[in-house]
This record gives C-alpha cells, sequence and structure tokens, in this order.
C-alpha cells in the first residue's frame, strides 16, 4: 500500500493536493504564449506544482516538457551541464527519431554522449567535457528552436544564475537567447525572493517586463485538511481534525514538513484507528531521532561564530536587530561586525532566511533539534 503523503517528488494528481487555481492559471499562462516567473519560498510545492502542470493534457499530449533545477549549479559549464542531462532524459523514451533530433544539433557533444545497452543515449558527461559551455548552450537552443512540438522549459532556483562568477552577463545572454526562440515558453521558478524580484521588477535588469509574475501562496489549512482526511478514509482510519491544524499552525503552512509528519502518522495509524493530536510530538521526535547524527555533523562542522550566530537565531525563533546591542548582549555574540561576517555566510548556505530583517532558520526541523539541544 503506497503511502499517501508523498514526501519526494510528483506521485501523479491522486497525490497531488489543491493547487486546482494555480494548475489552470500557470497552464493558460503557458499555452498562450507567455513566460512566466513562478517565485514562493522553497518547500512549499513549486517544482510539484510545475510537474502537475505538465501532465495536463493540454500541455503533455502537445509540447516537449523540461524541468532543469540549476540549485547547486555555480557556472555556465554548469548551467549547460544540467540542461544537457535534463533534455536528454526527457526525450529518452519518445522514441528514437525524437533523441536523434537533439544529438544532431549538438555537435560540440555528440561524440561524447554514451549509450546504454539497448542503444538508448546517456548524458553521463564529465564537466571537463564541455569544452565550450557557450558553444553547447547555443546548440541547446537551437534545438529548442528546431525541436519536433513546442517545448516548455522550467528553470529552477532561477535566482542561481546571478551568482555564476564566469559569467557576469548570463541574465543578458540568457534573455536575448530567449527572445529569439520562438517554439519554447519559459517558466522561471525561484525561492529567494528578493533576488528574483529584482531581476524581473527591475528596470535596469534584462528580464524587466518580459515576464508574467506569479506568486505561490500557501496551501489553505482547508484544502489540506481535506486532502489529509480524506486519505486517511480511503484506507479505513480516522483523522481528527486538530492533527493537521496544530501541524499547519506549527510549521507555518509549509508542504514539506506537513508532509514528513502527516506521511509518519498515516504509517503509525493503524486501519480503524483515529490519528490523534497527542501522536504530534512523538511523531515529530522520531523524525528527530533519526535526523541527529546529520544534524550534528552540519552543526559542528560549520565555523564557530557561525554557530553561535544560528543558535541565537534558533532561540529567537524569529530574530530582529540581529547586530544590536541588545541581541549582541543576550546571545554573549561579540560584535556587530562579527554577526554580519557570520550571516552573510549562513544566508549563502541556506541555514537561515532574511526577510526584510527578520531572521528565520530555513530548515524548521533543525530549529527543533537545536531547540531540543538546549533544553
Amino acid at each position: 500500500m503506497q503511502n499517501p503523503f508523498v514526501t519526494n517528488g510528483y506521485a501523479g494528481p491522486e497525490y497531488f493536493c489543491d493547487r486546482e487555481r494555480e494548475t489552470a492559471l500557470l497552464t493558460d499562462f503557458l499555452t498562450n504564449e507567455n513566460n512566466v516567473a513562478l517565485i514562493s519560498p522553497r518547500r512549499i510545492g513549486k517544482t510539484e506544482l510545475l510537474h502537475h502542470c505538465f501532465q495536463q493534457p493540454l500541455i503533455k499530449e502537445h509540447y516537449h516538457t523540461f524541468i532543469i533545477d540549476i540549485y547547486a549549479t555555480t557556472s555556465v559549464r554548469d548551467f549547460v551541464n544540467v540542461c544537457g542531462k535534463a533534455i536528454i532524459d526527457e526525450l529518452r523514451p519518445k522514441g528514437r527519431s525524437v533523441w536523434e533530433r537533439f544529438l544532431h544539433v549538438l555537435q560540440s557533444l555528440r561524440s561524447e554522449i554514451s549509450f546504454d545497452i539497448n542503444g538508448m543515449p546517456v548524458w553521463g558527461l564529465g564537466l571537463g567535457t564541455i569544452q565550450n559551455p557557450i558553444v553547447t548552450l547555443d546548440e541547446i537552443f537551437c534545438y529548442l528552436n528546431d525541436a519536433d512540438k513546442p517545448c516548455i522549459v522550467a528553470i529552477d532556483e532561477f535566482q542561481q544564475i546571478s551568482r555564476y562568477g564566469d559569467a557576469p552577463n548570463m541574465e543578458a545572454s540568457l534573455r536575448t537567447y530567449i527572445q529569439r526562440t520562438t517554439n519554447a515558453h519559459f517558466v522561471f521558478s525561484g525561492s529567494q525572493r528578493h533576488l528574483m524580484g529584482a531581476m524581473f521588477t527591475s528596470p535596469s535588469r534584462p528580464f524587466y517586463q518580459s515576464v508574467t509574475i506569479m506568486n505561490l501562496p500557501l496551501i489553505p489549512l482547508e484544502k489540506y485538511l481535506l486532502f489529509a482526511q480524506g486519505h486517511f478514509a480511503e484506507h479505513g482510519k480516522s483523522l481528527d481534525d486538530q492533527v493537521v491544524k496544530v501541524l499547519y499552525k506549527r510549521f507555518d503552512g509549509i508542504t514539506s514538513y506537513l508532509q514528513r509528519i502527516m506521511n509518519l502518522l498515516f504509517l503509525q495509524t493503524g486501519k480503524g484507528d483515529v490519528c490523534r493530536a497527542d501522536m504530534i510530538d512523538p511523531a515529530i521526535n522520531t523524525l528527530l531521532d533519526i535526523s541527529n547524527d546529520t544534524y550534528l555533523a552540519l552543526v559542528y562542522q560549520m565555523p564557530e561564530k557561525q554557530r553561535n550566530v544560528l543558535w541565537a537565531i534558533a532561540r529567537e525563533g524569529v530574530a530582529t536587530g540581529i547586530t544590536g546591542a541588545k541581541f549582541l548582549r543576550k546571545h554573549h555574540l561579540p560584535s556587530a561586525s562579527s554577526v554580519r561576517s557570520a550571516i552573510n555566510g549562513l544566508l549563502e548556505k541556506d541555514f537561515i532566511t532574511n526577510d526584510a530583517g527578520v531572521y528565520c532558520v530555513y530548515d524548521k526541523f533543525l530549529e527543533l533539534w537545536i531547540a531540543r539541544q538546549l533544553n
């Protein structure tokens, strides 16, 4: 029996909660030749929405769709590598004539593509194989423009392109490629709202006024409650309303955390039994226990100054004025300059978030784990 509370990826429409309005809206935008900037915090389901949208018949039957996650990229070479792999992986099941069209255009790397035992192409290139990433990028966009179907390309964590040290003009270059590509439309998905906002709303930036901006809200409590109770009922189980209400409030309605805890609660609730609110804390503690060694290594491998600031923010829950004298005294931190330096490192590694001067630990489970160490 499959656990209906999926914690990794998209498992199909039956396990996808709500987003009916957003799915219809995004589908309409993309099938009417709009480029879209999809902006929201991480962990509330942007990527799953893209997968769900691409499964809609209007898109699935008439477009090639590619989701390219560039979160871990730091250079144009990285970007080209993940783009090529995503395209090959998507085209491979669609038949020889489809993927051969891509390989025919990819002259700079064609001799480097390997084939598996069934004669299917495999993108197993090392980064050093891509000698001239700009040439390969040009070929990729040539393919998108000449593909046998129109294409929709979703670039996930798009704000990363502003950090490519080897290509300070990457935004302008991509904007030029996209303007010339009439056979493809794009979704620029991102979680760092200040960076994404600046990219698409600042008159001095290349992508200014080039997209429809779509902000993704939280799934409403009522919708998630119906979703969760429906899946419990389908398997002969019951779910007390308070379970979802308590979790939704505790984790700020962030879908990823709700799903992980509901996955375990579903597992721990027998057929014919009721999942109650008093099961929540033991379930959370179980998840923290199995992550203990990982969090321990993570925290104690970071520089001491960063660790001290992280723990201070975790103690506060929501921290403001973190370079002020009051905050420094309260948490025994040495100086404002030291805190600023630590904050930059923590932000860069995504340990914390900063929204208009309000700092929080990014991973809510890590925040709970730190709280448990302090008790």
